[in-house]
């Protein structure tokens, strides 16, 4: 199976992450080809990455679709598509099924579903891949390299990608929100915004390290910052009683939920 050449419709900050990763995956320049409805936009991706345009999906071997959800299906219907020669389709559209996808494009379509999130810009990000009937063993195995180009990748049945969204794929905005919450707390406790700032942004991004580095579970990461009865059980313990646990899982029910709701 070939993948020389791609596809890239969409060049937003997602779409300009997959560009990025195909040139670090070893596709050239001249093998990506990107299809962009502002003009600006499509200029300065060209001239940025030295890619060509994408004019029709015949002659490429792998479409990535990285438009908004709510635009994929009208980008789909305009392309005229044989259905004895369609590429893979790799969709990164939050919750778009994979049927819907197979319903334009006809059940012999090769689909994938990604659910990415935006640390991938970074080479950090976290996706989560499910795949069509007739997804091949290669297809899947390519696919699933080139991700690991932009961080970690999981495979998972297409009904968990709601869950996924509501873990992975919002998850950051949860812990720059925690983070807000922190600064906030701190300047009323005193401090001023500035060093509340840079306080909780990098206690933030130690405790990440400290979680990718260390070797240990999160369970004993705590453990290990918490001395009994000091300061930092007092806060926990105010957590666990304000049900924090709770609140999470209440949060995450609604973004699952709200996830099922526009893919339906």
């Amino acid at each position: 199976m070939s993948f020389s050449k791609v596809g890239v419709v969409g060049t937003g900050v997602i779409g300009e992450a997959l560009i990025g990763a195909l040139l670090r995956f070893g596709v050239p320049k001249d093998s990506i080809l990107i299809s962009e409805k502002r003009d600006e936009r499509k200029g300065e991706i060209l001239q940025k990455y030295g890619v060509a345009m994408l004019e029709s999906i015949e002659s490429i071997d792998t479409l990535l679709l990285a438009v908004k959800p709510q635009d994929l299906i009208t980008t789909i219907q305009e392309w005229r598509m044989n259905s004895h020669s369609l590429p893979l389709i790799v969709s990164f559209a939050a919750g778009i099924k994979i049927g819907a996808i197979e319903k334009i494009l006809g059940n012999k379509a090769r689909v994938v579903r990604v659910m990415p999130n935006t640390p991938m810009t970074l080479g950090r990000g976290m996706s989560a891949m499910s795949v069509g009937a007739h997804v091949t063993k290669d297809d899947q195995e390519w696919v699933h390299r080139f991700l690991k180009t932009m961080g970690e990748v999981i495979e998972v049945s297409e009904d968990l990608q709601d869950a996924v969204t509501a873990t992975s794929g919002s998850g950051p905005a949860y812990y720059f929100a925690f983070t807000e919450a922190m600064v906030a707390a701190a300047t009323k406790l005193g401090l001023s915004e500035a060093d509340a700032i840079t306080l909780a942004k990098e206690t933030l991004v130690g405790a990440a390290l400290m979680v990718e580095k260390s070797g240990k579970d999160l369970k004993t990461l705590r453990e290990n910052v918490t001395s009994p009865n000091g300061t930092t059980a007092a806060a926990l313990k105010s957590f666990k009683d304000s049900g924090l646990e709770d609140l999470v899982l209440a949060a995450m029910k609604a973004a699952r939920d709200r996830s099922i709701e526009l893919s339906s």
